[in-house]
């Protein structure tokens, strides 16, 4: 976890002004690995008190567009935030209860995936979503899998 000298310097070298709410919400995202907005928003107002949401959408985008911070948004699930950036990760996606986890490219660099069809593009980046059932949700006594 990044000390606020340390996030106030990857703002910096992002060429982002240092804000209170700029720091709140990188400080929630490094905290809270895929967490989606709504909870962001309540980490930052817990942190700094009321902030609009729209406050809150206006950074992840800006955290976004500046490579600070990653979206991702796994099929049937909200929009989801992680700090977890410049890398070849892909993530495994609980069918139960929604946890996320990280997981490395078995493979190398990005993309780590060659698609058959390329149809013109210059493909910079493949995702994969693994799905299954976490540990927490393999236990007996364990809700059963959502349809």
């Amino acid at each position: 976890m990044p000390t606020t000298e340390e996030l106030e310097e990857l703002l910096r070298d992002a060429d982002l002004r240092v804000t209170r709410p700029r720091l709140a919400v990188l400080d929630a995202v490094y905290a809270h690995p895929h967490a989606d907005t709504n909870s962001i928003i309540g980490y930052v107002r817990d942190d700094l008190g009321e902030v609009s949401h729209q406050a809150v959408y206006d950074v992840l985008r800006a955290f976004t567009d500046a490579g600070l911070v990653r979206h991702i948004q796994p099929p049937g699930s909200v929009a989801r935030y992680e700090s977890r950036v410049g890398d070849n990760h892909h993530h495994v996606v609980c069918r139960v209860c929604g946890s996320i986890a990280d997981v490395d490219c078995a493979v190398g660099d990005a993309p780590c995936l060659e698609p058959s069809d390329d149809h013109g593009f210059d493909i910079d980046e493949a995702e994969v979503v693994y799905r299954g059932i976490c540990p927490g949700c393999s236990l007996p006594s364990a809700p059963e899998p959502s349809t």
